[in-house]
């Protein structure tokens, strides 16, 4: 056994990644907030607190260095004559509202009637998380998640849906567990007809609940 296999636990794969580093301004402001909410930096448990939440937070908002429009530009134009809806539902996500930075945790569901050329179903996945790694708030994500579609695959329509819970509603404030938002964004004929958008959202099983 040489060194790097020194570096591997039982059953990994692959070397773990390496730790990014944390400017200590933020490990610092990690401690202040500590301190504000009545513990002690400096006790045992929460010695390495500040960097793992300053990594955390990286990790979270990984979604501003994505461009989520590149996702989109690789497309096939042969699809042996298809030419009706493609839906990929119950996509799941995690984002953080910007007003209390509170965990957002949902489902989406994304569908596009396509003009002439189709995209890979993961890129629709892709587009959401690079959007959904930011601070956000549930009608802004929806809206930029419907938009980049739009405007990247020129499709004949689109249509969006996103059922999530907020932690800032759920466990503080009114405390109110249980409750979902749900919001949508049609586009093109999903919009402008109505038998379109009432098929999509049968295919989203949204029928009564949008």
């Amino acid at each position: 056994m040489n060194d790097h296999d020194h570096d591997l636990n039982d059953g990994d794969l692959v070397a773990p990644a390496p730790k990014i580093p944390v400017p200590d301004e933020v490990a610092d402001a990690v401690r202040t907030l500590i301190r504000w909410a009545g513990d002690e930096p400096g006790r045992e448990g929460l010695l390495d607190t500040p960097l793992r939440v300053a990594r955390a937070w990286k990790e979270y908002c990984a979604g501003y260095l994505d461009d989520p429009a590149v996702h989109l530009k690789r497309v096939f134009e042969e699809v042996g004559g298809y030419d009706d809806i493609v839906l990929l539902r119950d996509i799941p996500f995690q984002s953080h509202c910007e007003h209390h930075m509170a965990p957002i945790i949902g489902k989406a569901h994304i569908a596009y009637l396509p003009k002439d050329r189709v995209v890979g179903i993961s890129k629709l996945a892709r587009v959401l998380h690079g959007f959904a790694r930011r601070l956000q708030v549930q009608e802004r994500l929806t809206a930029e998640v419907a938009d980049c579609i739009w405007e990247n695959l020129k499709p004949q329509g689109v249509a969006v849906v996103i059922e999530a819970t907020h932690a800032c509603m759920t466990a503080r404030g009114v405390r109110t567990p249980g409750v979902s938002m749900v919001t949508s964004r049609m586009m093109g004929v999903f919009r402008d007809d109505e038998r379109s958008r009432r098929e999509v959202l049968a295919l989203m099983d949204m029928q009564g609940r949008t």
